[in-house]
């Protein structure tokens, strides 16, 4: 499949995707954050989806740069930056779509880099990493995307007992135990639809 097939197809898929948990994500944030999630990356989103014919006409690591930068600037919170840092440093080392499951790790360690650098934090803290780690993991080790969808809900599901220790969630300590994580959560669904348009291809 050529980038700009790939690239309108992954806009469409995870934009939609957002769209249609974005209240699921705001009442998970509600529990132990400020409640915002969802709201914040329904609006980066839908920024990113309304440009859709810009991004189709984009090869693949100039549409992640552009992506991760609106995504900067239209999300409010942390995820804003964090998801944005890692599409733009993704993009920096993607000159085309990745063809091997080596090359989409290469670019998934890129963007796991560039959260535990601008987040400062690292796996264990209850956050996106919690699930963006194992998966990034899974895709080096053999790119099976039906156990890659598994690797993400597994590890949504590990942040429950978790206790955050960083991001507004850390404020509540011991109340923190208990919940998904909301950014486990929004990357979770992100892995998914991403999965979803390689096995259309």
């Amino acid at each position: 499949m050529a980038d700009d097939r790939l690239v309108a197809r992954l806009v469409a898929s995870t934009c939609a995707t957002i769209e249609r948990h974005a209240e699921e994500l705001t009442a998970l944030d509600q529990a132990i954050g400020d409640g915002d999630h969802g709201t914040n990356l329904k609006r980066g989103f839908k920024a990113i989806a309304d440009e859709a014919a810009d991004y189709g006409r984009m090869d693949f690591g100039s549409a992640l740069r552009k992506a991760g930068m609106v995504l900067v600037m239209k999300v409010g919170g942390a995820s804003g930056p964090l998801f944005g840092s890692a599409l733009m440093d993704m993009g920096k080392i993607a000159a085309e779509q990745p063809r091997t499951s080596a090359q989409a790790a290469t670019l998934l360690q890129a963007a796991v880099d560039a959260i535990k650098k601008r987040g400062k934090s690292n796996i264990g803290a209850k956050t996106m990493l919690d699930v963006l780690v194992p998966v990034q993991a899974a895709v080096a080790d053999s790119g099976d995307i039906a156990r890659i969808r598994v690797v993400a809900d597994v590890a949504l599901e590990a942040t429950r007992p978790m206790r955050a220790t960083k991001g507004r969630a850390a404020f509540l300590g011991e109340r923190s135990v208990g919940h998904l994580d909301p950014g486990a959560r929004s990357t979770t669904l992100l892995v998914h639809a991403v999965c979803d348009v390689l096995e259309g291809i």
